[in-house]
């Protein structure tokens, strides 16, 4: 459904974007993770028909963004990290302008718009000034106007950027809803966690380099050559210190520094070794409450890619 080839943007000397080559499947919710100035926003303004590449090429279910960029904006709908609102505006009255720019006949958009606001949780703002509204409202309001024309693809820009806890919340929820009616997300946003859990697949991009880029839990495993083994014990904590230090595969063993009862270790085994290891640890009569392996989540998967990278 998106498609870039070397794409590239250039601003005399400095490289914005270098060779980006991305190919995102239809119904793929795609999370862009990167510094700011990394080049998401320009990825997403070349996409979106405002920016023209430099060189190489981009498409949108098979259109090329640059030849043919009327056609392109049917089948998106862009969000920016930054966008203007009609304050003289009331939310209806907004959504119908947008309704009207894209040419969808009046009786359509009586019937539309009531679906829009209340899929975005503003039912009950319809008739209010879009200058009263919250951020988060207009957050929300920005993202019903994208959908007006019910694109295949949505290109959103930091949706979540400045929002409070409760807005994060709810913006999550709708994109979780928009996911489910399989459209096409592009998304970025610096609240990772968040990406993980909406997203299928995500890029990691620095200084316009595409760095990694896959399915979140095939980077974390990536990063996880070393998994951080936590272990909680009802028996004797220095007994079971002497039997994990005999492993040959475990390191950096350590007590945990606020709970007594539990040890942590590095542990560079595979997955049916881990399940020996504990095997013969019960065999060992040692009493273990739990054992579990701590999940790499998406900011250790930043930082651990991007290590060493020079961000000014």
């Amino acid at each position: 459904m998106i498609e870039t080839v070397n794409l590239t943007k250039k601003y005399g000397s400095f490289t914005a974007l270098d060779s980006l080559t991305l190919n995102i499947e239809k119904g793929t919710v795609f999370g862009f993770v990167g510094h700011n100035g990394a080049g998401k926003s320009t990825t997403f303004s070349i996409l979106a028909t405002l920016l023209t590449p430099t060189s190489g090429t981009a498409f949108v279910n098979g259109i090329d963004v640059t030849t043919d960029p009327k056609k392109v904006r049917n089948l998106i709908g862009y969000m920016p990290d930054f966008f203007g609102v009609y304050d003289q505006f009331k939310t209806v009255e907004y959504l119908d302008f947008y309704g009207a720019s894209y040419g969808i006949p009046k009786a359509e958009r009586e019937a539309l718009i009531p679906q829009l606001l209340e899929l975005v949780n503003l039912s009950n703002k319809k008739e209010d000034y879009v200058d009263v509204l919250s951020r988060g409202m207009k957050q929300r309001l920005c993202l019903a106007r994208s959908l007006i024309h019910d694109p295949e693809v949505l290109i959103l820009d930091e949706p979540a950027s400045g929002l409070d806890p409760r807005a994060r919340i709810e913006m999550r929820e709708i994109l979780k809803e928009l996911k489910s009616m399989g459209k096409t997300i592009l998304i970025s946003s610096h609240i990772l966690p968040e990406l993980a859990e909406m997203c299928d697949e995500i890029g990691v991009i620095t200084n316009g380099k595409l760095v990694a880029s896959g399915s979140v839990s095939s980077i974390q495993k990536q990063l996880q050559a070393n998994k951080e083994i936590h272990v909680k014990l009802a028996s004797d904590r220095d007994e079971a210190i002497a039997f994990f230090e005999d492993e040959p595969k475990i390191s950096a063993l350590t007590k945990h520094d606020k709970y007594d009862d539990i040890i942590i270790f590095s542990y560079a085994g595979s997955d049916e070794e881990q399940v020996q290891l504990l095997k013969r640890a019960l065999l060992a009569d040692l009493l273990i409450i739990s054992f579990s392996q701590e999940e790499v989540d998406l900011e250790d998967v930043f930082l651990e890619i991007t290590k060493g990278v020079d961000f000014s």
